[in-house]
């Protein structure tokens, strides 16, 4: 093991054992559930180990706080779609619903489709859902959102770029 590596992991152990009990009963707190507090507890943690910034962190509480935040969110984001999604089975006919293996498989797309389109512009988004939901043309898009063909061009490409790069991870 590389002293540079020795020195992450303690970096983590420390970070770990000094601000886990607390990130966990402040997210509690918010969050009102002992068991989503730990398990988001966890993925922060986790995200801070990914990026490997635990040695750079200068305030531990307000980075971890942070992190946790957009985890709660994508969680918040991550449920709403999955009511949707089975609300919207519960309304089909018991003929046309799909199997729980097919629902897995979409509601599984439909999540990584939220990802990678929450990772753009809101006017890429916008051109994108315009594009693929109501089937609008260039033309008409650019004229919905009052801008050139070729800005809803490139938005649509930027779009198209991050799909298909979330659907390679």
């Amino acid at each position: 093991m590389t002293a540079s590596l020795i020195s992450s992991n303690a970096c983590v152990e420390s970070l770990y054992h000094e601000h886990h009990g607390w990130l966990r009963g402040w997210l509690r707190q918010r969050l009102n559930s002992t068991s989503d507090a730990a398990d988001l507890a966890h993925d922060t943690f986790v995200n801070v180990i990914a990026s490997g910034m635990a040695a750079r962190i200068v305030e531990p509480r307000p980075f971890l706080v942070t992190v946790a935040r957009r985890l709660v969110i994508q969680q918040h984001r991550r449920r709403q779609l999955e009511r949707a999604y089975l609300d919207a089975l519960a309304a089909l006919p018991e003929e046309l619903a799909p199997s729980p293996e097919q629902g897995l498989v979409a509601l599984q797309s439909l999540q990584a489709l939220d990802e990678a389109l929450d990772a753009i512009s809101p006017r890429a988004r916008q051109a994108f859902l315009l594009a693929h939901l109501q089937e609008l043309s260039y033309a008409e898009i650019a004229a919905r959102l009052r801008v050139s063909c070729a800005t809803v061009k490139r938005d649509l490409a930027a779009a198209h770029r991050q799909c298909f790069f979330v659907a390679l991870s």
